[in-house]
């Protein structure tokens, strides 16, 4: 199942930026299916950032995961959705090759059914955010790791 559409490949020669629609559910609670990412293309990657990659094993499909760390050959990617997530527990570590860019910024489109003002207000304050790094990622914490701790 891809993560990403296609849009992500165009133009990319071109700029450094470019757009990429969420069609898959490994990154909830993160990220949804129809959000829009900006993504910074040949960006400076860090373990908690969030990428787009090439999938080692079918490249001309591109998905979206979080950078954990990097080991030797490569960077070992996860989803922030545990149960619903392809990610290196299925594939190992992803060649730095293979990473194409961090998102830096998430657009969430508004559902069809929102139509009250209370709905609208709602999506107004949460439709545009920044992608963030998972702090407790850099710190060595893993969030599974947080958790067999309690």
């Amino acid at each position: 199942m891809p993560e990403l559409s296609q849009e992500t490949e165009r133009g990319r020669g071109a700029a450094p930026f470019g757009l990429a629609e969420v069609t898959g559910p490994s990154m909830v609670p993160t990220l949804y299916q129809g959000d829009q990412l900006l993504v910074r293309y040949g960006a400076r990657v860090r373990a908690g950032d969030v990428v787009v990659l090439r999938h080692p094993f079918q490249q001309d499909l591109l998905v979206v995961k979080r950078a954990v760390e990097l080991r030797e050959g490569g960077w070992w990617v996860l989803g922030d959705n545990q149960s619903g997530s392809s990610d290196s527990n299925d594939y190992g570590t992803v060649p730095e090759e293979l990473i194409l860019g961090r998102a830096l910024f998430r657009y969430r489109p508004r559902a069809a059914g929102q139509r009250s003002p209370l709905a609208l207000v709602r999506w107004a304050l949460s439709a545009a955010r920044p992608v963030l790094s998972d702090r407790s990622v850099r710190s060595g914490r893993s969030a599974s790791r947080r958790l067999r701790a309690r």
